[in-house]
């Protein structure tokens, strides 16, 4: 396609499936939210060790129930801190703790920082060894739950990727973000086009807020106009949705159902995971029968 060497190296580095990384179609990343960091409101004073523990419990019973990767992320760090203003004290407890993780499990493991760490995000990947980060947002802009306004890191991330020889480390890039509304006039597939642009290795849907699933509808909206990114839908995924969103995803995100009882703050249930796990290796059985027959 590209006639000049820079832009067929440069192009070409990018995932062209999510199988490249996670050895399967139509995988399933399972998420692991550390408990409240040292500096946290919700932090109770214990140490390292006791949120190690917790991390690796969770990432034992999503790993024994199936799911095909990782992602270790500061979910309980709230109210979040957007951006740069991220304290070091919590980045810093986040790469111990993947760091952990990603020595413990034969899994990709991916980093992601609330809301929107960026270059920070790529930092703990790199020091933790993890293979990719989820950006909040990549391009385009937005107001947080919290009320600041947020922009794009894409410049700043590429480079500091470049900088840091971490190629390796995919990018996968929120569209519509949860806990977040994008300002007016940015639509959602003008936003595809430009994160795509912007040299993401695959594309994120999601609802509303943590736990809400994402309009079917924007799903295909995003898969149609961005038709060669990868796509995965990013929060409220569950044993009675997810048939539908393989229809159209590439993969998915998965966190609060499979916790103990579907309630966010409480450990993952193993249980949980086998029973979605069984279900989207039906639908893989049906993608390879139909394709063989």
């Amino acid at each position: 396609m590209f006639k000049v060497e820079w832009a067929r190296k440069l192009y070409g580095e990018r995932l062209r499936s999510l199988k490249e990384l996670f050895m399967v179609e139509k995988p399933v990343i399972g998420m692991i939210h550390l408990i409240p960091l040292p500096g946290a409101p919700g932090h109770q004073g214990y140490g390292m060790d006791e949120i190690v523990e917790h991390a690796l419990k969770d990432g034992e019973a999503l790993v024994e129930g199936g799911v095909d990767g990782l992602i270790v992320e500061n979910m309980w760090d709230l109210p979040y801190y957007v951006g740069k203003d991220v304290p070091p004290e919590e980045i810093a407890c986040q790469a111990v703790a993947a760091r952990e993780v990603v020595k413990e499990f034969n899994v990709p493991v991916g980093i992601n920082i609330v809301h929107n760490g960026g270059r920070a995000t790529l930092a703990v990947a790199v020091a933790s060894g993890a293979s990719f980060i989820r950006v909040c947002l990549l391009t385009g802009a937005l107001v947080w739950d919290t009320g600041e306004i947020d922009h794009g890191v894409a410049a700043g991330l590429l480079r500091l990727k470049k900088n840091l020889m971490c190629k390796h480390i995919r990018i996968f890039a929120d569209i519509n973000k949860k806990h977040a509304v994008m300002f007016p006039g940015i639509d959602l597939q003008t936003h595809a086009i430009w994160t795509d642009f912007y040299l993401a290795d695959a594309l994120i849907v999601t609802g509303k807020m943590t736990g809400l699933p994402p309009n079917i509808q924007d799903l295909v909206a995003v898969k149609e106009t961005v038709q060669e990114r990868p796509l995965l839908v990013g929060s409220g995924v569950n044993t009675e949705n997810v048939r539908s969103f393989l229809k159209v995803a590439d993969g998915v995100i998965v966190g609060t159902s499979l916790k103990d009882g579907g309630v966010a703050q409480n450990p993952v249930d193993k249980r949980r995971v086998k029973k979605l796990m069984s279900i989207v290796r039906e639908e893989r059985r049906k993608i390879t029968s139909s394709r063989t027959g």
